[in-house]
């Protein structure tokens, strides 16, 4: 049982090194499985392409390359919530739900394909951004899995520092960083405002479902046996 005097980082440390190996193995596993049917709709949409509208959000926010960084910054904030996790049921509970909402995603850029709007921008005069554009089109926009996912594991992160008993800098840290990536995916003109709202309908509401039953609880933290 982990005392109420033990700080949250030697908690957080004696956490991590559980289950690495079903830790490293599924993350990779998850993210190349994913990647290999995303692009699969990318590139080979089965029904036409809708173009997503642009909103006085999106002419308010213009386009920013320096936001790159925290864009990609999204597959090292997705890996921290399954770092935290103690046993193989929640490691299992959270993959589960993390994958029912990337494939909620799927299933909608299945039967509607969408895109972002040209930026008439340049993208030769930032190489960096050009590169992602060329790696990941602006297609599957809508709802916009970099948000979804993003608020999914901010919101997972959350309870899981909280269960720590993590201080309140912490705290407000992961929910920058969180707003920081949901930002940056209309800065980058990876998706429009739509997209995003949508996105983040579907991360709250995935993060809901899967932690409904958990909140409050850490007595799953106690047991590294389970």
């Amino acid at each position: 049982m982990n005392s109420p005097q033990t700080p949250w980082y030697r908690q957080a440390a004696a956490v991590i090194p559980r289950h690495m190996v079903l830790k490293s193995i599924g993350t990779m596993l998850f993210i190349s499985l994913f990647f290999g049917a995303y692009f699969y709709l990318l590139k080979d949409p089965a029904y036409p392409t809708t173009v997503m509208p642009i909103t006085l959000l999106d002419h308010l926010i213009g386009f920013q390359p320096l936001a790159l960084p925290m864009y990609l910054s999204l597959w090292v904030y997705v890996s921290l919530p399954p770092t935290l996790l103690a046993t193989r049921r929640e490691l299992y509970g959270y993959g589960l739900a993390m994958a029912g909402t990337c494939l909620a995603a799927l299933v909608a850029f299945y039967f509607w394909p969408t895109v972002v709007p040209a930026a008439h921008i340049d993208w030769t005069q930032y190489p960096d951004v050009n590169f992602l554009k060329n790696v990941d089109a602006s297609g599957n926009a809508c709802p916009s899995l970099h948000v979804a996912t993003a608020i999914f594991s901010g919101i997972w992160l959350h309870h899981l520092l909280r269960r720590f008993g993590a201080p309140l800098w912490l705290l407000s840290f992961n929910g920058a960083w969180c707003i920081g990536i949901v930002y940056s995916a209309m800065a980058t003109r990876q998706h429009v405002a739509v997209d995003v709202l949508a996105g983040l309908v579907l991360g709250l509401l995935a993060a809901y479902l899967s932690l409904r039953h958990r909140v409050g609880l850490i007595d799953e933290t106690r047991n590294p046996s389970i």
